[in-house]
């Protein structure tokens, strides 16, 4: 078929769909009631404060078969439009579109949502309205909804009720628009270019390798730029993406685009007319684009991070059950080995588990990173009964012998006992973010699942080096001490560092929940299921009186466990307003002119603690900031926050610390090392 063969074509669908579209206008009164895609207007706050804003979010339902459009509809739909009546002192940006999908009908691509979706806003109060005032917002919405036979354009009135307040956000409202937030296309930092080439256009988008895609498209916002539903050639040539199609009408000058990398992710940019590089590697599949030089870097960091983090507090505990284990074998060739295979299995494994639950939090829209097991207070409970009873166990309180023979869990020997000390030491290490580690595990989330995946197994293999050593190098092995009298005393020491861990676990439960007074009683009732314990001693098979116990202590557990996630749920419900840092605190701070620090820390990371209190917290560096007027602004991220954790993600982070120094006039911020001395922050703040 000859050029103008496909141009008779595709004029005859078009008028088709042209002659379909005014039937469904004109039968547009008898749906003014009943629309195929239901609107509905809410807001996250209502109650935004005077000289603040606050997001709006327009929820769009389409029925089964019906579709929306994205705000280029493509050849033949068209975006959604509002003709607001706003009070006075309000100002409402346009709305912001999620990532869109590509659909040919006819011959022609259509950019739609097949699926419920949400466009969002941003709503400004002026600083001079009064508290209390009515802010009611409404409109009437106009927009277009299709199937693949009839297109019928539909209107509503929207509204919702708004009042000037404190800007309380309720928890779950937080959730819902954090959800919505994680669906937009993120703004790219970087102008790319675009060139015509005869019939042809080019795009070259600066992207790194590092980024991972899969099924890449090219939504082109501005009209008159190319024909949409021509083939697009995607490659990539070194820090660019290539994409080549066919070009339409005479546009000139910046364009306005959306990237789509696939898995609901996306790019809003801007591409100025320039110089585009040659086409490069051709992109198809999961697997393209993937930086094998980030791969093996990422993982060496993984492996020596947590190598390093063996000598790290929050680590330490476990390390001296597994000293004690090996002392116990007293040199056993075999012995040490098998323990150092399970143990060594024990952490890789738990690094893998704990690895693939966060990609598939993420991958379900979820705004979590490492260490987010820790950020529920019921995890923290469950650690905080089991570094108790490894304690008591230390000290002689009492024995647990497996149902099987030997010894339970982690203070037993041979394979068992070394895949769950293992397992025991990756999970608690989670918490800590020691050099390396961040920048290693902040490659997880732009590399795809099978490439991240082996990097929380090198972290995993990293803490266990120390004892796969000790179990295959005899000349390590032979430096263990020899069993001995002594081996009751060094037990009973062990109990100190797993005791301090105990209470830092206690308080860290305690700032969980704000409180914690409801906890008191069923506190009161594990710890007599412990002393009843101590008392019967060993549990002995076949004894009723044990059985009893053990039924009762679950019970009180599990009693335990949902009095501290309603406390939790209570206490987050109160303190709806968040963190210290946000968006809007950020802007502001800023717009002053002087220099901003911006940490982002939690509770349960004692590098974050470590740093505080030996660098940020020091007077001497107070006082620097003080004087040169820097702004410290502190994103807590204890229980948790989709903010913070996108903040994070920013950054190519997934955990804390992270450290922000924005200079005044800076376009972007300098990241500070995770470890920090008074000297450098001190430096920071001169003039």
């Amino acid at each position: 078929m000859n050029l103008q063969s496909e141009a008779f074509v595709t004029l005859m669908v078009r008028t088709l769909l042209a002659l379909l579209t005014l039937v469904g206008v004109m039968a547009g009164p008898a749906h003014a009631q009943s629309t195929h895609i239901q609107p509905k207007l809410v807001a996250e706050s209502a109650a935004p404060t005077p000289g603040s804003s606050t997001t709006l979010a327009l929820t769009m339902a389409p029925e089964k078969t019906w579709h929306g459009y994205w705000a280029n509809g493509g050849d033949a739909g068209f975006g959604l439009s509002v003709e607001w009546n706003a009070p006075e002192g309000v100002t409402i940006s346009p709305f912001r579109y999620p990532v869109p999908d590509a659909l040919i009908l006819f011959g022609m691509m259509n950019h739609v949502y097949e699926h419920p979706y949400a466009l969002l806003a941003e709503v400004q109060v002026d600083k001079n309205v009064a508290p209390g005032t009515d802010l009611t917002l409404s409109g009437v919405a106009n927009w277009l909804a299709c199937t693949d036979k009839v297109c019928v354009p539909e209107k509503a009135v929207i509204s919702v009720a708004l009042k000037a307040g404190d800007g309380k956000i309720v928890p779950a409202e937080r959730t819902r628009f954090d959800a919505w937030r994680a669906l937009l296309p993120q703004p790219l930092d970087r102008h790319g270019t675009w060139e015509r080439r005869g019939a042809m256009v080019r795009f070259a988008i600066p992207l790194p390798a590092t980024t991972a895609i899969d099924a890449p498209h090219l939504f082109v916002e501005t009209q008159d730029v190319v024909d949409y539903a021509a083939p697009q050639n995607v490659s990539r040539n070194r820090d660019h993406i290539i994409v080549e199609t066919r070009a339409k009408g005479e546009k000139a000058g910046p364009v306005s685009a959306l990237l789509k990398l696939g898995g609901g992710r996306g790019l809003s940019l801007t591409l100025e007319p320039g110089t585009v590089p040659a086409a490069g590697e051709v992109i198809a599949g999961k697997a393209a684009g993937i930086d094998m030089g980030l791969f093996w870097t990422a993982l060496g960091g993984a492996i020596l991070g947590g190598l390093i983090l063996n000598l790290m507090p929050c680590v330490f505990p476990i390390l001296s059950l597994k000293a004690l284990s090996l002392a116990r074998s007293g040199g056993d060739v075999r012995s040490a080995k098998v323990e150092a295979l399970a143990y060594t299995a024990g952490a890789i494994v738990t690094a893998l588990l704990l690895g693939g639950a966060l990609l598939a939090l993420r991958a379900a829209g979820e705004q979590v990173g490492w260490a987010f097991q820790l950020q529920h207070p019921v995890s923290v409970l469950a650690l905080l009964i089991l570094a108790l009873a490894i304690t008591l166990n230390l000290l002689g309180a009492y024995e647990l012998p497996s149902f099987g023979g030997g010894q339970a869990l982690v203070d037993k020997g041979g394979a068992s006992g070394g895949f769950w000390t293992g397992a025991l030491a990756a999970f608690v290490a989670t918490p800590c973010s020691g050099p390396l580690l961040g920048a290693a595990l902040g490659a997880t989330l732009v590399l795809p699942a099978w490439a991240a995946l082996p990097i929380f197994g090198g972290l995993g293999l990293g803490l266990a080096l120390p004892f796969l050593a000790i179990g295959f190098v005899p000349a390590l092995r032979n430096r263990l001490p020899k069993p001995g009298p002594w081996m009751d005393r060094f037990r009973k020491w062990m109990a100190l560092p797993m005791g301090l861990t105990t209470l830092a676990l206690a308080w860290l439960l305690w700032r969980q929940l704000g409180s914690g007074e409801q906890l008191i009683w069923p506190v009161t009732a594990v710890a007599m299921a412990l002393v009843l314990l101590t008392h019967f001693g060993a549990i002995q098979r076949g004894d009723r009186r044990s059985w009893l116990l053990i039924a009762s202590g679950l019970l009180l557990l599990g009693s335990l466990a949902g009095t501290v996630a309603e406390v939790a749920k209570a206490e987050r419900a109160a303190d709806g307003a968040g963190s210290t840092f946000s968006a809007e605190a950020l802007t502001r701070a800023r717009a002053t002119g002087k220099p901003v620090f911006v940490y982002f820390t939690a509770d349960w990371c004692l590098s974050c603690k470590a740093n505080e209190a030996g660098a940020i917290n020091r007077e001497a560096v107070q006082r620097a900031f003080d004087k040169a007027g820097v702004v410290t602004l502190v994103g807590d991220w204890t229980n948790g926050d989709p903010v913070i954790t996108r903040t994070l993600a920013e950054h190519g982070r997934n955990s804390v610390p992270l450290y922000l120094w924005y200079a005044p006039g800076a376009a972007k911020p300098e990241i500070l090392p995770q470890i920090l001395t008074p000297g450098l922050l001190t430096d920071k703040a001169k003039p």
